[in-house]
């Protein structure tokens, strides 16, 4: 088992970091090493592997079910439906299909991939068929700010909600202002998407930072490590964020496995944050 977990709302043990699969399953060439990627990164203990039915439209699924074959016992998965799919109606299609691409029984969490046009309470009705049907053992939102978490709890069944998953890493911290408080006032985990920030200008400007370059020299890593160590740091006496980066190369999947061995000192933290400060206002969720 990693050496930093959280429990999940289910009692589930889970490492602090997981494995993405954005952009999987839509390169046919790169489907072999994207399962074995996928199955290194359960040999080394990150068990909580993340998809959706809109990645490769369906495609990443697949690679995912392929990477579990004889292996389902290993893995926690969390998929995620398409708002236009979360009519309860189509909810119950949409989760079938997935459940065939994935080639299991049940989903371990699923979520509303983003806000939708669908009445909360018809989504939740989808949601608790399912569970009831033994599709999937829970569920979650994506996307939904705090204004929004605050109003779907006040739906029957909405205290249910195991999660919300976001765009966060050290160069985008505006949860932290509202959502994640809350989120952990109900000891509910956060997952962060793009924890190293989406590829480009931003992820290069992070990665060659002065602050976060000389946090990873102190600790004898790389800069990736340090930002993946930041992005699952304890916050006030507690820790409640799963990290979910992709890699595909086994040494990017070694260092994500090792970076759950960092812990960062109050300097550490104080550096980084006088670098990339904290919000100190209320602002837009940023997604990618």
């Amino acid at each position: 088992m990693a050496s930093i977990t959280l429990q999940w709302p289910d009692g589930t043990i889970l490492p602090a970091i997981g494995q993405g699969t954005w952009k999987m399953g839509e390169d046919p060439s790169q489907r072999k090493a994207e399962i074995a990627a996928l199955q290194h990164g359960l040999d080394r203990g990150l068990t909580l592997i993340d998809t959706a039915e809109m990645y490769g439209e369906g495609g990443a699924e697949e690679v995912v079910g392929a990477a579990l074959k004889g292996r389902r016992d290993e893995a926690f998965i969390v998929s995620k439906v398409y708002p236009h799919n979360a009519s309860r109606k189509e909810m119950i299609k949409a989760c079938d299909r997935s459940l065939r691409r994935l080639n299991i029984d049940a989903i371990d969490c699923y979520l509303l991939h983003w806000g939708s046009n669908t009445p909360t309470d018809e989504i939740i009705e989808g949601f608790m068929h399912l569970q009831q049907a033994g599709k999937i053992k829970g569920y979650g939102v994506s996307n939904l700010d705090d204004l929004e978490m605050e109003a779907w709890w006040q739906h029957d069944n909405g205290a249910l909600c195991q999660t919300d998953q976001v765009l966060y890493h050290l160069g985008s911290r505006g949860v932290e202002y509202r959502l994640l408080p809350l989120l952990r006032e109900r000891r509910l985990p956060m997952m962060a998407y793009c924890p190293l920030a989406q590829g480009g200008r931003l992820r290069q400007h992070l990665m060659s930072s002065s602050a976060v370059v000389d946090v990873a020299q102190r600790h004898g890593v790389t800069p990736q490590q340090i930002l993946l160590a930041w992005v699952i740091r304890e916050q006030h006496d507690q820790r409640s964020v799963i990290a979910i980066p992709k890699a595909v190369h086994p040494d990017h999947i070694d260092d994500n496995v090792a970076a759950l061995d960092i812990t960062l000192t109050p300097e550490d933290i104080v550096l980084l944050d006088h670098a990339w400060p904290a919000p100190t206002r209320r602002q837009p969720l940023d997604v990618e």
